[in-house]
């Protein structure tokens, strides 16, 4: 079943978006890690993974759409001024009102997407998370700042390696360990980034800290 629950006449061509919540929060994870940022998450997402610890975004029924304008007025009303919009897959949706909404009022906007569906919107910057079972498309590669690979299992390193051959040069390369089973993998991350510097090495440092 398709995750793009919402109609184009429901959302009014992105005027409306399925919103599960919308925070303000310490980013933590990859390169913006430790900065505070207020959070846009969207509902659904097609690529399913088992280890995903949002999957209660994944059905977009569940989230009626909420008007982009709600949106923007509680991210302006925020300390930071700087907004990640992420999901779910949010480019699920046509982003490009919500973005320019957002530009408007000078914020700076960070994308977490799989890559996975075509780009709409207007980004400072991307973290393309790719995912096996669904693999991104060329424009997230070329699109992306950082690429964050997530590792539960040793062969997944080669995925990532994969991956890093496909981004451009000035691309900040990341590996995660998969939260649940961090302390298994941490080890074989860490000798690898030791003996192939060029990747460093992401943690969820938000959960440590005991915030979303």
């Amino acid at each position: 079943m398709s995750c793009r629950m919402s109609s184009i006449e429901a959302l009014e061509g992105g005027l409306r978006l399925p919103l599960v919540e919308d925070f303000y929060t310490i980013q933590g994870e990859v390169y913006h890690s430790g900065k505070a940022a207020y959070f846009i998450r969207l509902g659904g997402c097609d690529v399913g993974c088992a280890w995903c610890d949002a999957k209660y975004t994944w059905n977009p029924r569940l989230y009626p759409p909420t008007p982009i304008d709600e949106i923007v007025e509680r991210a302006v009303a925020c300390e930071a001024q700087s907004i990640v919009i992420t999901g779910g897959e949010p480019l699920l949706y046509p982003l490009a009102p919500l973005t320019d909404a957002l530009k408007e009022q000078g914020l700076t906007i960070f994308l977490e997407t799989s890559g996975s569906h075509p780009f709409s919107g207007t980004f400072d910057w991307v973290c393309l998370s790719p995912k096996q079972k669904s693999e991104p498309l060329d424009e997230a590669y070329a699109r992306a700042d950082e690429l964050k690979v997530i590792i539960a299992e040793e062969s997944q390193i080669e995925w990532a390696e994969q991956c890093r051959s496909r981004v451009g040069k000035h691309c900040r390369l990341y590996l995660q360990p998969e939260w649940s089973v961090s302390e298994r993998v941490m080890p074989l991350i860490v000798e690898y980034a030791k003996r192939h510097p060029e990747w460093n090495i992401s943690i969820q440092s938000h959960k440590y800290m005991h915030i979303p």
